[in-house]
């Protein structure tokens, strides 16, 4: 009763603002719904299509008295409406019987011979290349963005909820969604324009951003930044649309015939433009596809406009709905260009219509197209420095000038909320609660407290361990950062430590020099590449649950000092010595090597000075902030190539080899289209010198129950040692494809994952002979090692499960020929 009563009181207050409001259903004679009818206020443009649940919602801000209601196959009705608010309609479209075989929408297969709508796909396709400004050699245009999030599902026990104490004020700005007919709160609100350059002959494009505003966070440029890259940019002429990690099949796609059913619904003139309208929907259930309808003009076969809403079965997490507009204007009668894209998100833990969620919207308008002014290749090279503060203030004249459609009065309205709800302590505790879970730390006025989820431990030769840390932080931009943490073991009582320093020297080179020192207990064979971060610290050194004995951990006692520059985007160079000791950190595991030609006496500690050149080169990497640290925004969608140059130096503060080694790893992330995300991960290294076993080259063994980056989960750890080495890691994540061809299984969104590993490596005969270990060090030179793994994704929606088998080499000591592992993280 009280959300009946809380629902007409709003309906009431948003009555000025909106003139006419309807929702309800069409169904026909026998009470099926109408999927995707037509659904226009006469005599205007203003329409919506009913969902295929055959339910509707249209608003509009003018006041109109009569809607109709139509859909190829059925009889036409004008509805009068008596009142300007007419909800819960029930609308009976009668079914034309002479031209039921031709429209009717069916689930399953229609055919795709003789079907009019398959034949000007045919002609989309062939002219798609023509359209839009690839159609020239270069451009450039003028893009206004307006991106938007809104808390919806609005109810009463929404306005009292506790979390809210404090903040109840906000409520006064509630609206209703145009297309849903949910009731919303705007809760932030980012406007930037910029200048897009391209040229198609050379393939490079860039950005100028002039401009860049937001509801109270203009300072928080992480915050816009993760909420841009919630949207990647997308064509709708293109075989797959790609966001949310996920590869959608589009309607316009080549294999969209195999996708899709498509009915020729309408001819209309739009612009005096002849255009005809086609109705697309899914021929399966739980893919990754879309349905809606789309012009496209009778000539040059181009959009003109398109809307697309993904299925409520789609395999993605954490969003019930995605609904895109687009519309095209024409230029020089045949050329089509994008002119407004509109996507929107409904975020929602689950898929049911009363859940609460969150809708994000994003509105983008183009305008000012120059065609054909060539740039040099220099011109798209973007500086690795930008540092332009104007861009976050500019004056209000600048956006009366710069929007291409004004604000409405709740959009503005969210300015004004935002910055009185930065007052409230409610709100501010709120935000620093979210800001805890996505950094890890707890801020204080010029400095962080955490990793908070590093904060606990164990191994079985600390046991419990727990670990204390904090970094200085006065912005985001810090030109310098100190880091540092206090560890303490309660099994082996002993305190470790670490400490390390960066300052930014210069900033268009982004050069920094860096450096620390770190005294702790580390997992030296978690992986073949090594790190150089001073305080890194694997997985494999805390493992709480581990197969076998789980021993092998290293006292570490590491100083560096590195020089870093970035001369060119996403490319860098880093010059670096270190100073190490190494030796056991448990009785029943050695590191000892022989000190003399006649292999009699030992040494248990190692002592290396090391001199290294490292080379980063990560292309398409996009990153935010210009201090000594930056946040990379798109982590899974770029490839990292790392090459690493070494010398060992001995002598030098006493260290004990001379030695060199080159180590490459290559990384590469890939979406194949509709078939889901592959990972492809390469490996290389060779040692020359002799080395004791604390120097060599392990393959990664992982003998916990927790998945490891590139390891290998059924080897265990020092199962083998190399001096040289070859190694690949493939990883495809199928995204529920084929689970979803599988009845009752398809209702639980599950993700099928196969993977295959393998390494080949040799150890010299010299390097074995100096080993004083105990350890029997092999490599496997007979034939690569390898295994392969079944795995589960999106179990209850965080967690994975791996079946992992060994492919080879089962008379290894201890050999195991299986492992499973696990993992957790919040995916869409």
């Amino acid at each position: 009763m009280k959300k009946e009563i809380f629902f007409l009181f709003l309906l009431c207050a948003l009555g000025a603002v909106s003139q006419t409001r309807i929702s309800g259903e069409v169904v026909d004679n026998n009470g099926a719904p109408v999927p995707f009818a037509n659904v226009v206020f006469q005599n205007s443009s203003e329409g919506t299509t009913t969902n295929e649940d055959g339910k509707f919602y249209l608003q509009s801000p003018r006041n109109f008295r009569t809607v109709v209601f139509s859909l190829l196959g059925y009889r036409t009705r004008v509805v009068p409406l008596e009142n300007p608010v007419s909800v819960e309609m029930k609308i009976v479209l009668e079914e034309k019987t002479d031209q039921l075989g031709e429209v009717r929408l069916v689930s399953g297969k229609t055919s795709k011979k003789n079907n009019p709508a398959v034949d000007i796909l045919k002609k989309i396709w062939k002219n798609k290349r023509k359209n839009g400004v690839k159609a020239f050699d270069q451009y450039q245009f003028q893009k206004y963005e307006k991106l938007e999030f809104d808390l919806n599902g609005i109810d009463s026990t929404v306005v009292k909820n506790p979390l809210f104490n404090g903040m109840e004020f906000i409520f006064d700005y509630a609206d209703t969604n145009n297309l849903t007919g949910k009731t919303y709160l705007p809760v932030f609100i980012n406007e930037s324009v910029s200048r897009v350059y391209g040229d198609n002959i050379i393939g490079e494009k860039t950005e100028e951003v002039l401009g860049n505003k937001n509801s109270g966070f203009s300072e928080n440029q992480n915050l816009i930044a993760m909420v841009k890259d919630v949207y990647d940019e997308y064509d709708i002429y293109d075989n797959y649309l790609k966001f949310f990690d996920k590869s959608f099949v589009s309607p316009l796609s080549q294999t969209g015939i195999n996708t899709y059913n498509y009915v020729l619904a309408d001819t209309a003139y739009i612009e005096d433009k002849l255009c005809y309208n086609i109705i697309y929907y899914p021929r399966r259930q739980n893919e990754l596809t879309f349905k809606g309808n789309f012009w496209v003009n009778d000539s040059t076969w181009a959009i003109k406009k398109i809307n697309l809403e993904t299925s409520k079965d789609a395999n993605i997490n954490w969003v019930r709905n995605v609904y895109i507009e687009q519309e095209f204007n024409v230029l020089n009668d045949s050329v089509f260009l994008l002119t407004r894209d509109f996507f929107m998100v409904d975020f929602s833990y689950d898929k049911k219509d009363k859940s609460g969620g969150i809708y994000g919207k994003k509105t983008v308008l183009y305008n000012d197209y120059h065609f054909n002014k060539e740039k040099p290749r220099s011109f798209y090279k973007k500086a690795v420095y930008k540092q332009k503060q104007e861009i976050y203030s500019r004056s209000d004249g600048f956006w009366e000038e710069n929007r291409r459609e004004p604000l409405s009065s709740q959009e503005k309205d969210i300015y004004v909320m935002l910055d009185s709800l930065k007052q409230t302590k409610a709100f501010n505790r709120l935000y620093d609660l979210v800001t805890i879970a996505e950094s890890g730390y707890v801020e204080f006025d010029g400095w962080d407290f955490g990793p908070v989820y590093s904060l606990f431990g164990y191994n079985q030769v600390e046991g419990f361990r727990t670990r204390l840390g904090g970094r200085t932080y006065f912005g985001q931009n810090d030109l310098w950062r100190i880091e540092g943490y206090g560890a303490y073991g309660f099994k082996d009582n002993k305190f470790k430590y670490g400490i390390s320093g960066k300052l930014l020297l210069d900033k268009k080179l982004r050069l920094i020099i860096s450096g620390g020192n770190r005294r702790d207990v580390e997992q030296l064979g978690a992986s073949l590449t090594n790190s150089t971060d001073i305080l890194g610290r694997s997985l494999a050194s805390s493992s709480i649950i581990s197969v076998g004995d789980n021993n092998k951990l290293t006292s570490i006692n590491l100083t560096a000092l590195n020089f870093e520059l970035e001369p060119i985007k996403n490319f860098t160079v880093r010059v670096g010595g270190s100073y190490r000791t190494m030796e056991s950190a448990s009785p029943e595991f050695s590191l000892d090597y022989y000190i003399d030609d006649s292999y009699t006496t030992t040494s248990s500690e190692i002592k290396q000075t090391e001199i290294s050149t490292i080379l980063t080169f990560t292309p398409g990497r996009e990153t935010v902030g210009y201090g000594v640290e930056r946040e990379i925004i798109n982590e899974e969608d770029f490839p990292t190539f790392f090459l690493n140059y070494c010398i060992g130096v001995k002598d030098i503060f006493n260290s004990d080899f001379d030695y060199e080694r080159v180590q490459f790893f290559y990384n590469q992330p890939l979406k194949i289209g509709g078939l889901g995300r592959s990972y492809v991960n390469l490996e290389a290294g060779k040692n020359f010198g002799n080395v004791p076993l604390g120097l060599l080259s392990v393959v990664p063994g992982n003998q916990t129950y927790f998945a490891t980056y590139n390891s290998f989960p059924v080897l265990n750890f020092y199962e083998f040692v190399t001096d040289t080495y070859l190694s690949a890691h493939l990883e495809h994540n199928f995204n529920g494809r084929l689970f979803s061809r599988i009845p009752l299984i398809r209702d639980l969104n599950l993700r099928e994952i196969v993977g295959a590993r393998a390494v080949w490596g040799s150890l010299s005969e010299e390097n074995k002979a100096i080993n004083a270990s105990g350890l029997l060090l092999q490599a496997p030179e007979d034939g690569p090692y390898w295994e392969y793994s079944l795995g589960i994704g999106n179990i209850l929606k965080f967690l994975r499960l791996d079946a992992h088998f060994r492919g080879n080499y089962f008379d290894n000591l201890d050999a195991r020929s299986f492992a499973i592992t696990a993992s957790m993280g919040l995916h869409f």
